[in-house]
């Protein structure tokens, strides 16, 4: 299903490998972004799903590359176009002792849609599921309504959680009484905004970690989490400055993890409103008109926007300039989208044209702690669009405060971050671009409301083809169709980072996941 991403997994180590500190048996990260909820089906953000796969297991796991592995389920077929048979790992035990079976599969994926206060549910990875089977305590059934031939990368991102715990509150979770997983580690402890504290389980079905003991620091101001590494406080950080990138691989005493992810930094906008709360005149006073509704004034705010002076000045280097939803290579990007030309004149017409030849004002709504450099680039991108007129104020702020109110539809215009969960373009097209649709689990994460009834009719004809390249060119298609009606704004793709002091190693993942059970002592 995936294409092969050799070309954008780039390990980089600086360093000398000498002078190699003895194994330890405990491990201490810095975290680079804070952690809302150890309950694995509250939100879904990468910070708390990287947390909740040292305790939790999917039926199916992931490579470094995105490809689908067994994970608590062996293997996986279709019986008939309707129905996917799992076949689940036999003898698997929970961190309190009991027995993993068919049961508790039902009570997790029953489970997503009853949580609630949920920021970003994960139902777009349930909602297809129309009823469950169970066979035998290690064999279980999904019928959906319809062809559906991402099943088994869905079951990547719904943890199971234990039956007993399927009543459990959010606040059982994050105090540890419901936290009862089969993963590589149980909770001792989560202290929030500031630390999570694991024990190796032992029983563990993959074999035992190198690591008895984890803290997950949650570190999220760079140069703390920076100096903590060099202080040998952690002996591993995610989200390496880019600031700091040549001073760790100069000092050989480090290393370096790099590839380039499946995150994408995009802008999204209020298209739907005809009136929005933080569109207003040059002088402040509130617009009568949203013109965000205008894909003119969505395309030329994406030519105002000059992608590569950020990823050069901004990001120094660190990312890549996106024209579309997937950097290169992965399932669903397509050769007839190029990174949007810098074009400042091209971007004024299309404002006149629209217009608004004199401009207007808006504020861009950015975290200030989730994505690197996230408010850097907003002031960036807040600068470049008063140029052209558009005269723009950024908002930042911590990622707790920032994403309640995102999904409450409060911004009109929003920098954010998609990491896509399957590794194919039906994900970002599913969560961000699809007419949201809480019956159908569309638009989960589409807090511009966009809708475009023929991107919505591609995708719904993509997720039924089990035909993979027939799949593909409806993806390709949709991607298309969206991007170039402007229905979000593609910046850059991240890349991945982690420094680890000598001694310890780590095979970079595209999804930027910190597993601590991948990190190895050096040998």
């Amino acid at each position: 299903m995936l294409r092969p991403l050799l070309k954008l997994l780039i390990p980089v180590f600086a360093g000398a490998i000498g002078a190699t500190p003895a194994p330890a048996s405990d491990l201490t990260i810095g975290i680079g972004a804070d952690v809302t909820a150890i309950d694995p089906h509250y939100h879904n953000v990468t910070p708390n799903n990287n947390v909740a796969a040292h305790i939790f297991d999917y039926l199916v796991l992931r490579d470094e590359r995105q490809k689908p592995i067994p994970g608590l389920a062996e293997s996986w077929h279709t019986i008939d176009p309707l129905t996917w048979e799992f076949k689940l790992r036999k003898g698997v035990k929970f961190h309190d002792g009991s027995e993993f079976t068919a049961a508790d599969v039902v009570a997790s994926i029953d489970r997503v849609p009853l949580v609630p206060n949920s920021p970003s549910p994960f139902t777009a990875y349930t909602k297809q599921i129309k009823e469950m089977i169970v066979v035998d305590p290690y064999t279980i059934r999904f019928r959906t309504a319809a062809p559906y031939p991402l099943m088994p990368t869905d079951m990547t991102q719904v943890a199971i959680i234990s039956a007993k715990a399927a009543k459990a509150s959010t606040e059982d979770f994050n105090n540890g009484k419901a936290a009862i997983g089969t993963g590589p580690y149980k909770l001792l402890r989560y202290v929030k905004g500031d630390r999570i504290e694991l024990a190796r389980h032992d029983g563990y079905w993959g074999g035992k970690t190198p690591w008895e003991k984890v803290t997950l620091r949650l570190l999220p101001n760079d140069a703390s989490r920076v100096a903590a590494l060099l202080a040998g406080d952690v002996q591993a950080i995610e989200y390496v400055p880019t600031s700091d990138v040549a001073r760790i691989r100069a000092d050989k005493r480090l290393n370096v993890y790099r590839v380039i992810a499946d995150r994408l930094i995009y802008l999204h906008m209020d298209s739907d409103r005809d009136v929005s709360p933080y569109v207003t005149d040059r002088e402040g006073k509130p617009l009568p008109k949203n013109p965000l509704k205008d894909p003119r004034v969505r395309k030329a705010i994406s030519k105002a926007i000059n992608r590569n002076a950020i990823v050069d000045k901004v990001m120094e280097g660190e990312a890549v300039a996106a024209g579309q939803l997937l950097a290169d290579g992965m399932f669903g990007t397509t050769r007839n989208l190029k990174v949007e030309p810098y074009d400042v004149a091209g971007a004024k017409k299309l404002l006149a044209e629209a217009g608004y030849p004199d401009g207007f004002g808006l504020t861009i709504h950015s975290p200030n702690n989730r994505y690197v450099n996230d408010a850097k680039v907003a002031q960036a991108v807040a600068q470049m669009l008063t140029r052209i007129g558009i005269a723009t104020k950024v908002e930042a702020m911590p990622s707790a405060t920032y994403f309640p109110q995102a999904t409450d539809l409060k911004f009109s215009f929003m920098l954010l971050g998609w990491s896509s969960g399957t590794g194919e373009a039906s994900s970002p097209l599913k969560a961000l671009l699809a007419t949201y649709s809480r019956d159908k689990g569309f638009g989960t994460a589409n807090r511009g409301r966009y809708s475009n009834p023929r991107v919505d009719a591609l995708l719904e004809q993509a997720l039924a083809t089990v035909d993979d390249p027939k799949r593909e060119a409806l993806l390709q298609r949709a991607t298309e169709i969206a991007i170039d009606d402007t229905g979000i704004i593609p910046l850059h793709f991240q890349v991945n980072l982690w420094a680890t002091r000598n001694g310890i190693t780590y095979v970079p993942r595209t999804d930027e996941n910190t597993l601590v059970h991948k990190f190895r002592p050096a040998k």
